[in-house]
């Protein structure tokens, strides 16, 4: 029985060294069509990594956006800087509460804002934020929060890249690959310092949804509770925001109510598809994300509430 238990320990070693090994090869060589389960999305999309690794420049700032794409590419921090709002936007693609809490973890207090406005979207609540953490993984420094993370969701494309950024790290460290900057310009998308992405102009065309249910995931909602409360300790303002949705997208899900009612019990929340008057064919690019013009006109709304609800005094 003895030799059985070392046997079976010398191939639990022997199975974990190849495995990892395999990991590291794959992820580096193999094209991303033959690696379905290591999903590295480092410098890929979203320009998250952009956005993290010029987030050190940004100290006691009044406003820090976080959220989805919504938020990277619904909050033009440059508007918000010329109303005398210095602000940075850490939102990432489809970011979720869970992924939201740790990002916080990491970078609420070197931030040290004066409020903090969270875009909440049915969408992302409905989620399981796998997308997100991969992305964040990726892209962000990896330490015992990402470790937790990967835990909580327990998904093996999240170990096997998680396994392969703390690989990609020390390579890149070795070559001095960190150093290298991302292109600001990526097809359609521009960087803009400080966090926003802007697209080139772009007008959506109309398109007839059926009626659909949101069905959401209340993991999301436990996170968004902790959010509250590491925020709460540190007497930061929070405030819930939900981003505009073309009329006919928004208007086919049945249960909206029912998630502004949700939203509402957890504090400040705005939802800007009843406040920002927008039109679906020249203020929006897709089915719930607002081209420049659209951006100019929501987020000049929501300064006019930050100051009209002294939510920040005007100088």
């Amino acid at each position: 029985m003895k030799k059985f238990i070392i046997l079976i320990l010398k191939f639990s070693i022997f199975l974990l060294v190849f495995y990892s090994i395999l990991i590291i090869f794959w992820g580096r060589f193999a094209p991303a069509i033959l690696r379905p389960n290591i999903n590295f999305t480092y410098r890929a999309y979203g320009f998250t990594y952009s956005r993290l690794n010029e987030i050190n420049n940004f100290k006691n700032i009044d406003i820090l956006f976080l959220g989805s794409s919504h938020a990277y590419r619904g909050f033009d921090t440059r508007i918000f800087n010329n109303a005398g709002l210095k602000s940075f936007n850490l939102g990432s693609s489809s970011q979720t509460p869970i992924q939201t809490e740790i990002l916080l973890k990491r970078y609420l207090d070197s931030l040290n804002p004066k409020m903090i406005l969270f875009e909440v979207s049915p969408l992302t609540f409905s989620t399981d934020g796998v997308e997100s953490t991969l992305d964040i993984i990726s892209n962000d420094k990896n330490d015992l929060n990402s470790i937790k993370l990967a835990l909580n969701q327990n998904n093996l494309k999240i170990y096997n890249t998680l396994f392969y950024s703390y690989f990609h790290s020390i390579y890149r460290d070795l070559f001095d690959e960190k150093k290298y900057a991302e292109d600001i310009k990526k097809g359609n998308d521009i960087y803009i310092s400080g966090g926003y992405v802007e697209k080139q102009f772009k007008l959506f065309k109309y398109v007839n949804y059926p009626e659909i249910k949101w069905e959401f995931n209340e993991i999301q909602f436990s996170a968004l509770q902790r959010i509250i409360e590491l925020v709460n300790k540190r007497n930061i303002k929070l405030i819930l925001i939900q981003a505009p949705s073309t009329s006919n997208f928004y208007n086919a899900h049945t249960n909206n109510l029912e998630f502004d009612d949700r939203i509402s019990n957890y504090g400040i929340y705005f939802n800007f598809n009843a406040i920002s008057k927008l039109d679906d064919s020249l203020h929006f690019y897709d089915a719930h994300h607002l081209n420049q013009k659209g951006v100019e006109i929501l987020d000049n709304d929501i300064i006019n509430l930050i100051f009209k609800q002294k939510f920040i005094i005007r100088e």
